[in-house]
């Protein structure tokens, strides 16, 4: 492993920002710190930065402990959530800084601004100042000045959250891109899930201190392992008495989550759903949201609220409208586990989830095709 955190713990008076944290990143990897406000994860990437000291643990960057190695000795490019830039500076001096305090001879930075003014898109701009530049552009060119002494650690600090909303889309795959051509490990803080999901490899859920989980995207989404993580992630709804839902019975559970992907809403009519007509139950529309390319439909099902996705393809539904309502599966969660849960009523029948094109079988579980 490149960089390992090994039994990180850090106080703040009594607020407990790391309890016991063991991260292990592989070279390479783009990597997000994904949680809420206070959940840990900038302190951690400041530690690992040397910017904050651990209470207690080892962080070892390419098998070497640094954590009484100065920030300026442990190769790692920062890029603050402000830009940070020096305003005074042009374009291109705020990327020459790190290399002019190293010395480094005036060709070689010359050679090096260069190639980087030309890999991050900022070729013509190098003579104006910040104030003369898009959020978008000061952002590449906080990119190009952490990237020019040739850190072996790349860390960004929320590095799209002061950027509008349409740029923040375009950046996040040019950040992507970015990182992969110049080939360094990056770790990027950040509380947007959608974020972490499109940018990184990998996603480390923190919450009140402590790694909930890690893993790739994918299976963060699909197989969440904690109550945490699975309400967490994705738009979800939790309830209690899940088990008044037809096609699933009480267990040792405290409550479950449900996505909207998780609901089918249908009129009866429809001769999709003929065959499982009487396993499903009536639900009530109490809301209809216009999402852009969807309809997000709020429900009331025997005093449950639920939601769901509705193609704008579909028939015209109102709220106070009655339809015919199936929860194909669910997360019920304990105290310390997340456990996935499908319809049971569905299963007897081989019923086929039409949206998400998979089959559910008796042996309790679906596979995709």
């Amino acid at each position: 492993m490149y960089l390992e955190l090994k039994n990180i713990n850090k106080k703040y008076g009594d607020y407990k920002a790391s309890d016991d944290v063991n991260i292990q990143i592989e070279k390479g990897s783009l990597v997000a710190l994904l949680g809420p406000s206070g959940s840990g994860k900038t302190t951690i990437l400041r530690m690992i930065a040397g910017l904050e000291t651990p209470d207690s643990g080892d962080i070892i960057i390419d098998g070497v402990r640094v954590n009484d190695i100065a920030p300026a000795e442990r190769g790692i490019g920062f890029v603050f959530q402000n830009y940070a830039l020096f305003r005074y500076m042009t374009v291109y001096d705020n990327i020459a800084f790190g290399l002019e305090l190293k010395k480094v001879k005036k060709s070689d930075i010359r050679k090096r601004v260069n190639e980087l003014i030309e890999l991050t898109g900022l070729k013509g701009l190098e003579h104006r100042y910040p104030n003369q530049l898009s959020g978008g552009q000061r952002q590449r060119v906080a990119f190009a000045r952490a990237l020019a002494p040739n850190p072996s650690l790349l860390l960004l600090d929320e590095p799209f959250a002061a950027i509008d909303a349409k740029v923040r889309k375009e950046l996040r795959s040019w950040l992507r891109e970015m990182i992969y051509k110049v080939g360094i490990t990056s770790i990027f803080v950040t509380h947007d899930q959608e974020e972490a999901v499109e940018v990184a490899d990998e996603i480390i859920v923190t919450n009140k201190g402590r790694v909930e989980q890690i893993g790739d995207p994918v299976s963060i989404y699909k197989e969440p392992e904690t109550p945490f993580v699975s309400e967490f992630i994705g738009q979800s709804t939790l309830i209690k008495n899940y088990y008044k839902l037809k096609g699933f019975e009480q267990g040792d559970y405290i409550g479950a989550i449900v996505r909207p992907e998780f609901v089918e809403a249908f009129k009866r009519d429809n001769s999709d759903f003929a065959d499982v007509i009487d396993s499903s139950e009536v639900g009530t529309v109490t809301d209809i949201l216009f999402r852009g390319n969807s309809l997000e439909v709020r429900l009331d099902v025997n005093g449950i609220e639920l939601t769901t996705h509705r193609s704008l393809e579909r028939r015209p539904i109102y709220i106070g409208e009655k339809l015919r309502v199936i929860v194909y599966r669910l997360f019920a969660v304990d105290e310390h586990r997340a456990y996935l849960l499908e319809n049971t009523e569905l299963q007897k029948k081989g019923f086929k989830d039409r949206r998400l094109d998979t089959y559910i079988y008796n042996e309790n579980k679906y596979v995709v095709i």
